[in-house]
């Protein structure tokens, strides 16, 4: 089997990369191996992480194709819950985490993108954002809540009611982003941000960063995310045509 993970030590720094061809797709399968990586840095006693993707896509979300496949209730259930428990392992690592979006990160890899400490994206014509909407999904309130943590109420509304992919520098100008750097500097970047920042005395610094991320674990909390509820509108036909235009598209 081919891995969907590749992982690389700089000193007390690992580098956990999506690599799922050709755009990681987040399966579960993909999701379980992002769980399990961050998992085991952390026991490994890694200070710090940088989650990357691939070239030119950090990664395209949930895989939809997949989930159509699906026949049952449950299979779906099982197959979102992979999503949100590798969401909530991010949200919730005990050391910090950073972006590293060489490319574009719609729905599911923005969520994963606004569960680290920070984001820096590639310049250029790459898109971020979280696009449910356009393809007929409601963002749950826990996602909600994320995109309002870093861009204000207000911004968050806008572009969570129009589905709106925003490309880098809007990106940067919103708060969605952190920072820009050239697409084949992007994790050296990530690696030296992390690097300035585990300078700082530890203790102090990963008490201040558990207290001031406790809403972001809360927002992630299976009561603001009410996935029974999210599957049992899987089913509307707005949203089945949304997700088979959007296959539809994708196979062009």
């Amino acid at each position: 089997m081919t891995p969907t993970i590749a992982t690389t030590d700089h000193g007390v720094i690992r580098e956990i990369r999506l690599a799922r061809a050709p755009v990681n797709a987040l399966n579960p399968e993909l999701c379980d191996a992002l769980r399990g990586a961050i998992d085991e840095a952390v026991a490994q006693g890694m200070h710090g992480l940088v989650l990357s993707g691939g070239p030119k896509v950090f990664s395209a979300g949930l895989d939809v194709p997949h989930l159509l496949t699906l026949q049952s209730r449950g299979q779906l259930l099982a197959a979102w819950e992979t999503f949100f428990g590798a969401a909530r392992t991010l949200a919730e690592c005990p050391v910090p985490v950073v972006a590293a979006i060489a490319g574009h990160a719609p729905a599911g890899g923005c969520v994963l993108a606004l569960c680290c400490d920070y984001r820096i994206m590639a310049s250029g014509p790459f898109r971020i954002g979280l696009n449910e909407t356009q393809v007929g999904l409601v963002a749950p309130e826990g996602i909600q809540r994320l995109m309002r943590r870093v861009v204000g109420p207000y911004r968050a509304e806008r572009l969570l009611v129009a589905g709106e992919l925003v490309e880098a520098e809007r990106a940067l100008a919103l708060g969605l982003v952190d920072e820009l750097a050239d697409v084949d500097h992007v994790a050296t970047r990530a690696r030296v941000w992390l690097e300035e920042l585990l300078q700082l005395p530890r203790k102090p610094m990963l008490t201040t960063r558990a207290l001031a991320r406790a809403d972001l674990i809360a927002a992630l909390h299976p009561d603001m995310i009410r996935l029974g509820h999210f599957i049992d509108a899987w089913s509307e036909p707005d949203t089945q045509a949304g997700l088979r235009a959007l296959v539809a598209k994708l196979g062009k």
